[in-house]
């Protein structure tokens, strides 16, 4: 025997393209996000073939997670034929084996930038986020080691202040996106940039989330079945985006998140934002056979 019948065949890349290292620190990093709801977890942010601030977060969170049993669905604010969702569809699908897939409800290991599918997810099911900026107390406090100090007291009186700022100044919360929510009763978030829309799926939800930001070299978690509740103040309750009423120009559908496409005589129409969620009603309103998922929302209120 010699040494080369021992030797392991040498191989282009590592599977899923991380090497076994990276992907070792990213799952302890990410079982101690689990164990601790909303903590930000600092973890060493590898080099992927995409730019920082494109994603590459998200992306190193799923190559660790990805094997070639999973089937991958990738969004990017809502879409799923958008250019940097579908480019990093196919990266992880080259890098792994794995399937991909446009279904909500077909899909094991789903990557998001801005939103959550109107469709529930279930226990079988990661949801990652891509995450931009992962400090919420970076608005209120710029100095990051005195904001760490600030997450360690359960100090979040400043965020506080700040939307009591905004409703003694414009008569309403003024955050839109990325609205500050308290996990499991302890540390404060930012849910990635996703809408206010959206922010009431991740509270009690029977799927994992790991948001995760590249460029920051930061991770946290919400586990399933955790509790995530916006900070609001006792006499001005939370409320999301006003879409209830607003109707889908291409499939109908009513009650969802909607994105806003100004005309040309100044009015405007409104897309679904969940663009697979849109497909499916026309399909269906075509006569084709159709399975549809239980929703986050009916008629435009939260169930």
């Amino acid at each position: 025997m010699s040494l080369s019948d021992l030797a392991k065949p040498w191989a282009a890349m590592s599977y899923g393209f991380l090497d076994a290292s990276a992907k070792r620190e990213l799952r302890r990093k990410m079982v101690k996000a689990v164990a601790v709801p909303g903590c930000q977890m600092p973890y060493a942010s590898r080099e992927v073939p995409m730019a920082r601030g494109w994603g590459t977060g998200g992306l190193q969170v799923s190559l660790t997670l990805i094997n070639p049993k999973s089937v991958v669905k990738v969004i990017d604010q809502g879409a799923d034929d958008s250019v940097n969702a579908a480019s990093i569809r196919r990266f992880l699908a080259r890098v792994s084996g794995a399937m991909t897939t446009t279904d909500t409800l077909t899909a094991s290991l789903i990557q998001s930038r801005h939103r959550i599918p109107e469709e529930k997810l279930s226990d079988n099911q990661v949801l990652v986020l891509q995450v931009p900026n992962p400090e919420p107390l970076r608005p209120v406090q710029p100095n990051m080691s005195i904001a760490r100090q600030m997450h360690a007291d359960a100090d979040y009186s400043r965020m506080w202040l700040q939307l009591y700022e905004q409703i003694v100044c414009s008569g309403r919360v003024m955050q839109g996106a990325s609205y500050p929510s308290l996990v499991n009763g302890r540390h404060v978030m930012t849910p990635s940039p996703i809408p206010r829309w959206d922010v009431p799926k991740l509270h009690m939800a029977e799927h994992l989330t790991i948001l995760s930001a590249g460029r920051e070299k930061r991770l946290f978690a919400v586990p399933p079945f955790t509790r995530v509740e916006p900070l609001v103040f006792d006499d001005v309750p939370f409320q999301v985006e006003d879409h209830a009423d607003l109707s889908c120009y291409r499939s109908g559908a009513r009650g969802f998140f909607m994105n806003e496409i100004p005309q040309d005589d100044g009015t405007s129409q409104y897309e679904l934002s969940d663009s697979e969620y849109g497909v499916k009603t026309i399909r269906d309103r075509e006569g084709d056979p159709v399975r549809f998922g239980e929703t986050w929302y009916k008629n435009g209120k939260f169930s």
